[in-house]
């Protein structure tokens, strides 16, 4: 006969308290199996609006539990168009797995309620139970509470102490918009999360920052710390939102150290369009890939990504956050080179002007070493030309 826990729940997202619970119950309990099953509509209470749908949290919770030992997760729930009532899981998996012993297994607060619980006097005398304590206090009276449960019903009851880590799903989908609550989460879940932007995430900037430097030759690391700062700096006194802006900034150049046949695997794999100039240069095609990353990879907005695009070759009708990456990249404290004086000053003084200085020096210099000058280069240097104010906001 297995041992055979069933650990249910709404993941909302999966964090590492989950994930220390399940770890507790397999080695505590002895556990042949462990079954994780996410809930799909549970009738206890309300997936919140706008959060994950079932098979969004499946998938987080596929990645928060992959360490955990013995431990699989069931799509059974998730799959169902019906509420999930325990009693109706159990029975199914109890089909499904003739003479093996079941253990349903649940925090204090659920075990407190169980009997109330659809059928859950059925469910205590048809499956074991076991409440995972959390500290000595709490297990004196599950302790206390499982032989009540003995008593009346016959149940098969354990009480394993298990690993702590005080926090909630509602504390962490609080957390997440304000760029806090990485630690709570692991590492795979959290990664999941900011790629999906699911419950308005936004990144902690330190780990931005770690995952893009990561990518990164050390040699231009400098540069993108630098470019981030400018781009901080510029966003707040034009007043644009000096979070996408850092956000751009950190990413822009995330594919810049590889060569052009790594670039031209990144256009293949996300169906980047190029021309005939960008296919023979890894200059201008990290732009593109660039942004291709942030997106599918960091979860970018789309004004972060139309910036990171852009930031190469400028174009006509820039919005204001493009402009302030192009120039910051163009002109950050570790850059040094005639005219970046005049650069900076511009730049915080009229952005028109400061674009026209640096598509006019970027095309000078581009002529010098007989380089191709992009079309869309070209373009937006005649749109700044012409003294139009082309921001798009």
């Amino acid at each position: 006969m297995m041992k055979i826990g069933v650990y249910g729940g709404t993941f909302n997202p999966p964090h590492r308290g989950h994930v220390l619970a399940a770890a507790s119950a397999v080695r505590e309990l002895k556990l042949d199996r462990l079954i994780v099953m996410p809930a799909g509509t549970p009738p206890h209470k309300e997936v919140p609006p706008g959060n994950p749908e079932g098979e969004e949290r499946l998938a987080l919770a596929r990645l928060a539990f992959a360490s955990v030992n013995r431990a699989e997760v069931s799509d059974h729930e998730v799959a169902s168009e019906e509420k999930d009532y325990t009693i109706d899981t159990l029975s199914w998996l109890s089909e499904r797995s003739p003479g093996d012993e079941l253990i349903l297994i649940t925090g204090g607060d659920m075990f407190r309620t169980l009997p109330d619980w659809k059928c859950g006097d059925e469910i205590l005398r048809r499956f074991s139970v076991a409440v995972l304590a959390r500290e000595f206090e709490e297990e004196k009276e599950l302790s206390d509470l499982a032989e009540t449960y003995r008593s009346r019903f016959g149940a098969t009851v354990y009480v394993p102490r298990a690993e702590v880590f005080p926090v909630s799903s509602t504390q962490i989908r609080e957390k997440l918009p304000l760029r806090q609550g990485k630690e709570l989460l692991t590492e795979e879940v959290y990664a999941e999360i900011i790629r999906r932007r699911l419950y308005g995430a936004r990144p902690d900037f330190e780990w931005l920052r770690e995952k893009a430097y990561a990518m990164l030759k050390p040699s231009r690391i400098p540069h993108v710390r630098g470019c981030e700062q400018e781009a901080v700096r510029l966003a707040r006194f034009w007043g644009e939102d000096p979070e996408e802006a850092a956000e751009a900034g950190i990413l822009h150049d995330v594919t810049k150290k590889l060569d052009l046949d790594g670039q031209l695997l990144l256009c293949r794999k996300y169906d980047i369009v190029i021309d005939t100039l960008e296919a023979r240069s890894d200059k201008l095609l990290h732009s593109k890939t660039g942004a291709a990353v942030a997106r599918h990879e960091f979860g970018a907005s789309d004004a972060v990504v139309t910036a990171i695009t852009w930031h190469t070759t400028g174009r006509p009708g820039m919005s204001r956050l493009e402009k302030i990456l192009y120039l910051a990249d163009y002109m950050e404290p570790t850059r040094s080179f005639d005219g970046v004086d005049e650069l900076r000053r511009l730049s915080y003084l009229d952005l028109d002007r400061a674009m026209e200085l640096g598509l006019s020096m970027s095309i000078s210099d581009l002529k010098a070493r007989h380089r191709e000058i992009h079309p869309m280069t070209e373009k937006a240097m005649e749109y700044y030309n012409s003294g139009k104010d082309t921001t798009v906001c």
